[in-house]
């Protein structure tokens, strides 16, 4: 109690304190990809979160939604544009989050929040990654990202909401830093993100 308490203090302090210290880069960013794009320059899409509860996750739209002739969205490889490209690299299309941390529906540290539908596919153990707030980083992103399968991911976040402490964040927290300066395991392959989630993967 003590621990979810402080945590949830010191989030929206910090996450107050950053949006405003980042809020020129963002401009900055939302108005490169306005000018790019020619289109409203966030992301958003709803997300299960904590025992759950849907809310809406924001990030910088770093790909266009082009489609083919059938109307179907090409690739995440296809769609991504060079400016997002960038911005993915180096961590920065999550930035817009740190409002979902303001509002109390995101923690810093967390297991990343997915997709509504993948919630019916999960097993007793897997759903137990929404017994706690989704993070914009985590033990799964710090031990792997989209270079994981399904399972060891998901294995990964049942560990920390089981050894969930300060120690733990910190330690999330510093390696997340160093690999936001060491960019690397971001893609799976050729994809930018991950293969959908199927209750067997």
């Amino acid at each position: 109690m003590i621990y979810n308490f402080i945590k949830h203090f010191l989030d929206r302090i910090f996450a107050i304190a950053l949006l405003i210290g980042f809020s020129p880069l963002m401009v900055f960013i939302a108005l490169l990809f306005w000018i790019q794009n020619g289109e409203f320059p966030f992301f958003t899409q709803v997300r299960p979160g904590k025992n759950a509860q849907l809310f809406t996750i924001f990030k910088f739209k770093t790909m266009r939604d082009t489609r083919d002739n059938d109307g179907k969205l090409l690739s995440d490889f296809e769609r991504i544009t060079p400016l997002g490209n960038i911005i993915r690299k180096l961590s920065l299309d999550e930035l817009p989050q740190l409002w979902n941390v303001v509002v109390g529906e995101m923690s810093f540290v967390g297991p990343r929040p997915l997709l509504p539908e993948y919630l019916s596919l999960y097993s007793t153990e897997q759903s137990k990654r929404h017994s706690v707030k989704p993070g914009i980083t985590g033990w799964a992103q710090v031990n792997g990202r989209n270079v994981l399968s399904w399972k060891e991911k998901f294995a990964l976040d049942c560990y920390y909401v089981e050894n969930q402490g300060f120690s733990l964040d910190i330690k999330i927290l510093l390696i997340t830093l160093y690999k936001v300066i060491v960019p690397k395991d971001i893609n799976a392959g050729s994809h930018t993100t991950m293969e959908p989630f199927n209750g067997k993967n």
